[in-house]
């Protein structure tokens, strides 16, 4: 059986989001499809948005925190 735990994204373009998170990661990405002119073929481009676990929130919900340093 799987545990659930709620988090809350705090900052970014997230901001506020709710989800419900396994194992506790350290480290949640969100990505955010971008518009191409003409796109070859399949191809796909998203920006990427990383949120990290704040250690001291111990209980539901936890926290991710966005991380402005991440590529």
């Amino acid at each position: 059986m799987t545990d659930w735990e709620y988090a809350v994204l705090d900052g970014g373009p997230a901001d506020g989001l709710r989800m419900r998170v396994t194992d506790r990661p350290g480290v949640l990405q969100v990505t955010y499809p971008c518009q191409l002119d003409a796109p070859p073929g399949d191809l796909q481009v998203e920006a990427l948005y990383v949120y990290r676990r704040d250690p001291r929130v111990r209980s539901e919900p936890l926290r991710y925190g966005f991380d402005r340093a991440s590529p």
